[in-house]
């Protein structure tokens, strides 16, 4: 039995000292987006920053769980032309644009193929918890402007599941660069006909210790 647990133990240091475990940080860029059946179609300048892990188990393999902050949501502009009723008021064109920030603590967990050294292709699935849900609409009518902010935390679901596809490369041994699209899988808004799903470019800088 003491043999038994001997080899254990040596297996597990082993292991140990052939994995190589890191710890980072990183912040980026991103363009959001909705996609899917009748999603306006606008991107939205937003940013992401988070905390990152990564466990490198073999030359080739390593899993990379991150927990990120990300600024979210989307775009829709549109017209509406209202017809003139005879005697009463004129024809109204009415143009509106609305910004959609709908925001997420992320908790991606990314399988990392080392194609080299220095670069990985990565890939994997990624938890959203919603924490923000507003809307800032704005409209015009001749020479009439409006503009409110609408919540919408009620109507946001509040779990989001995606996935994820990128590649990071090593600039050194500590600091990377990254990009990734993420494709949401589930509708953003638990509202009627609604089919919005969330899409996000992203491009970080990050430093691993």
């Amino acid at each position: 039995m003491k043999k038994f647990l001997v080899l254990i133990a040596a297996a597990i240091v082993c292991m140990s000292a052939n994995a190589q475990f890191q710890f980072g940080a990183k912040v980026g860029f991103d363009m959001t987006h909705f996609w899917g059946k009748d999603a306006p179609k606008g991107f939205n300048p937003n940013y992401q920053v988070g905390l990152i892990m990564e466990y490198k188990f073999s030359p080739k393999f390593a899993i990379a769980p991150e927990v990120v902050f990300a600024a979210q949501g989307g775009k829709a502009n549109g017209t509406v032309e209202n017809e003139a009723i005879p005697g009463i008021t004129d024809a109204v064109t009415v143009k509106a644009k609305g910004t959609f920030h709908t925001n997420y603590i992320n908790v991606p967990v990314m399988l990392k193929f080392y194609a080299t050294p220095q670069f990985s292709i990565d890939f994997g699935p990624q938890v959203g918890f919603n924490v923000y849900s507003k809307m800032t609409a704005s409209g015009k009518a001749s020479s009439v402007e409006a503009k409110e902010t609408i919540d919408l935390k009620e109507a946001t679901k509040k779990v989001d599941f995606g996935v994820g596809l990128g590649a990071t490369y090593n600039l050194t041994d500590n600091a990377f660069v990254q990009a990734r699209y993420t494709m949401g899988l589930t509708k953003v808004f638990d509202v009627g006909e609604s089919h919005e799903k969330n899409g996000n470019i992203q491009v970080a800088f990050g430093m691993k210790f």
